[in-house]
């Protein structure tokens, strides 16, 4: 059974892809990082979701980079935008957008997979209902997949490590179709850019995962201070 590294923040999205890389029968090694985010919500279900799925590894990395980037996702003094309209959403990149996350988090998780003989890295990247971000476009997946076939010893030796992004241009309500086909416990799961005991409902990713539900007509099981 080949291996792969799966990127798991603990959200929908990437719990859902979890889910797919153990249907497609990876062995897979679930990576998570701790990289200075405010509150440790998606971190909590991340592991949840590793022992949902009986996971055989799940690498944790600290990484203290919060109080050196520029995003209100790690900035205490930055407020995080609340109640965009739907047409906002998608369009430019909000205050949200953490600088090269996945561009880090992707070498690290390929760097972990080549020393292990892993055949993939999965990333929960999506371009269709997001925030804008640049780091989750279709142009950035296949520029760094590039990177990996130039720039890795696996790579020049034929055998790159595939960057596997499956959900990449599906929309949210086709993601919370193949998460309940997958049977990811959506309870588990935490979107909200907020920590509170409940999601805040009024986030960009509140907002698209709400729309997400609604459009499929299927219940989201998780608590909100606001529906909106």
């Amino acid at each position: 059974m080949a291996e792969a590294i799966v990127l798991l923040s603990g959200g929908l999205d990437s719990s859902t892809v979890l889910a797919m890389a153990v249907g497609d029968r990876y062995e897979v090694v679930a990576l998570t990082f701790d990289y200075g985010q405010k509150h440790m919500r998606e971190l909590n279900s991340a592991r949840k979701i590793v022992k949902h799925f009986k996971v055989k590894e799940h690498i944790i990395i600290p990484l203290d980079l919060g109080r050196l980037l520029k995003s209100s996702l790690t900035n205490g003094s930055m407020a995080i935008p609340k109640g965009r309209c739907k047409d906002a959403i998608g369009k430019g990149v909000p205050s949200t957008y953490v600088p090269s996350r996945n561009i880090i988090f992707l070498s690290i998780a390929s760097s972990i997979a080549e020393s292990r003989g892993a055949e993939a890295v999965f990333i929960a990247a999506n371009s269709v209902d997001f925030s804008g971000y640049p780091d989750c476009t279709p142009e950035f997946i296949a520029a760094f997949q590039k990177t990996l076939d130039v720039g890795t010893k696996a790579g020049k030796e034929g055998r790159p490590i595939k960057v596997l992004a499956p959900i990449l241009q599906m929309s949210k309500a086709e993601i919370v179709k193949e998460a309940v086909r997958r049977q990811v416990p959506l309870e588990l799961t935490w979107s909200c850019y907020e920590g509170g005991v409940k999601a805040c409902g009024m986030c960009d990713s509140c907002l698209l995962r709400l729309q997400g539900f609604a459009d499929t007509g299927i219940e989201d099981p998780l608590e909100y201070e606001v529906r909106g």
